[in-house]
């Protein structure tokens, strides 16, 4: 392969060098032919067979000679203005094709080149960096999915041993049983979870909006932790403003309310309280879902809408750090803002502020 390459580069040098002595040649050969013709009308004699042979041997070797000295110039002008840049360029591609996505094309010598190959080179930086950011994001999301599964199977795992005992009291197959049933549902969970984020972040998402109040919603969703808020006895508040609506997606912004107000009954202990507002102006309608929980540091908040984080290690049985993330997305999509207030042992709000389109809404009223 290298001596396939070594040849034909010695045949475009060859080429190269014919090209430029023919070329040579012709303009050299006029502009001779022009010069004895003027300086013989000019002398008033012609010139002999034997002058012009020498002149035509000397004008031979000044050919060659030119030849090879623009073939020279040529060959160097290519080598270091466009075979080394494109080396380079192939090099570290062919380094991004092995998985190498840490490579980066240090910018070429704009001297004797136009600006190109670093538009190039900027370009496939570019990629490189983008390229390497996903890689690490994979690696990550795999680890982190392996991770949580470990968890749940190896209960299942456990557990259903365990029920494989002959002689195994009922009220212990029934605490077995439902540590299965309790570890199924969390891998089930995760697995729909996982599905959800994946789709909103690697599909262009097109939001099915309509007209619809908000504030029912929102009821909807708290309702359906009713038996949740009861048996922990939490104290329930709201501030719903009414006949609040706005133009868009039902379906996303329902994750992200049922997702707070899962996170707001998971983290408050017994006899604590919750808390919904709603308000609105012109440009904005803004939920606000608070509680006095176990809260969180700064620390934790920095981290909270990573895929996989869970600022509560004792509480990772609950959840797997998905439900955040997802909000954050749907959030995103909506074109809306999110944001959270926490101190460690004072509780946690999130606030969420969604684009009410009023142009849409004057349109659908």
């Amino acid at each position: 392969m290298k001596k396939a390459k070594a040849n034909e580069k010695v045949l475009s040098t060859f080429s190269n060098f014919f090209i430029f002595f023919l070329l040579a040649a012709f303009v050299t050969t006029c502009c001779i032919m022009l010069f004895i013709s003027a300086l013989q009308d000019s002398v008033g004699r012609k010139f002999t067979q034997e002058e012009i042979t020498i002149a035509a041997k000397i004008t031979m070797i000044n050919v060659v000679l030119i030849s090879i000295v623009m073939a020279t110039i040529d060959y160097l002008r290519r080598k270091y203005t466009v075979e080394r840049p494109v080396k380079r360029i192939t090099d570290a591609a062919s380094k991004m094709v092995e998985g190498d996505f840490n490579v980066r094309i240090a910018p070429t010598s704009k001297w004797g080149t136009d600006d190109s190959f670093n538009e190039i080179i900027d370009v496939i930086n570019k990629m490189a960096k983008e390229l390497s950011g996903v890689e690490t994001l994979r690696a990550d999301f795999i680890a982190n999915v392996s991770h949580e599964m470990k968890t749940p199977l190896a209960v299942i795992q456990n557990y259903g041993t365990l029920l494989q005992a002959p002689e195994l009291p009922e009220e212990k197959r029934i605490e077995y049983a439902k540590a299965i049933t309790d570890a199924s549902r969390r891998l089930a969970d995760m697995m729909t979870n996982i599905l959800k984020l994946n789709r909103l972040e690697n599909q262009q998402i097109y939001p099915k909006s309509a007209v619809f109040d908000l504030g029912e919603q929102l009821c909807e969703s708290l309702l359906q932790y009713e038996s949740t808020w009861e048996r922990k006895n939490i104290e329930i508040e709201t501030d719903i403003a009414e006949g609040v609506t706005v133009f868009a997606d039902a379906e996303l912004l329902s994750l992200v309310w049922n997702n707070l107000f899962s996170n707001a009954f998971k983290f408050t202990e017994d006899g604590g309280k919750v808390s919904l507002t709603l308000s609105a102006d012109e440009a904005y309608a803004t939920v606000r879902v608070s509680d006095t929980g176990c809260g969180m540091s700064a620390e934790v908040g920095a981290h909270i809408f990573e895929k996989f984080y869970q600022g509560d290690s004792s509480r990772a049985t609950q959840g797997n750090g998905l439900g955040l993330a997802l909000v954050k997305r749907v959030v995103d999509i909506m074109q809306g803002e999110i944001g959270v207030e926490s101190a460690v042992g004072a509780g946690t709000a999130f606030t969420v502020r969604i684009r009410r389109n009023t142009d849409e809404l004057e349109e659908n009223r």
